[in-house]
């Protein structure tokens, strides 16, 4: 079982590269939402080192809600935590409507797609999949807040 380490969030109100004032704009609907890798190969219990941190806006099912997210993608910030080195990008909605993660620092970094992010429900518990550069990995969701 994967115990959530208490820190403070990597993208919050007050550190949001330049959007601050854009955020006190936000429609409620807007989320800090964390994934944990869930376990797998190589790490049987999951790994609260592996993780991703991200802002983007959600319906009342738990659905990322491609309208407000057009309204305010610059808002909609992630990063990536790979045993203490961040990578910093964004929530991107590419051509045909899927949805990924892109890191324009870090030219190494391919996008990261999520596997039917569109059809995904954001919750506490639920479980989501992102193709990394090494194949599909699963993530928990383990924490949604309010922006």
């Amino acid at each position: 079982m994967i115990t959530p380490v208490a820190s403070p969030s990597p993208i919050s109100a007050t550190s949001a590269h330049g959007v601050t004032a854009a955020r006190a704009a936000l429609p409620q609907a807007f989320r800090r939402i964390r994934l944990d890798l869930a376990r797998e190969k190589g790490h049987p219990e999951g790994s609260n080192s592996h993780t991703y941190a991200f802002v983007a806006p959600l319906d009342v099912n738990g659905h990322i809600s491609p309208e407000l997210w057009a309204a305010h993608r610059e808002v909609c910030r992630a990063v990536r935590n790979r045993d203490g080195e961040q990578s910093i990008g964004h929530l991107v909605r590419r051509p045909g409507g899927s949805w990924a993660f892109r890191y324009p620092a870090d030219a190494h970094l391919d996008d990261e797609a999520g596997y039917h992010f569109g059809d995904e429900r954001f919750l506490i518990g639920e479980y989501v999949s992102i193709h990394e550069h090494d194949g599909m990995h699963t993530f928990r969701v383990i924490a949604v807040e309010p922006v």
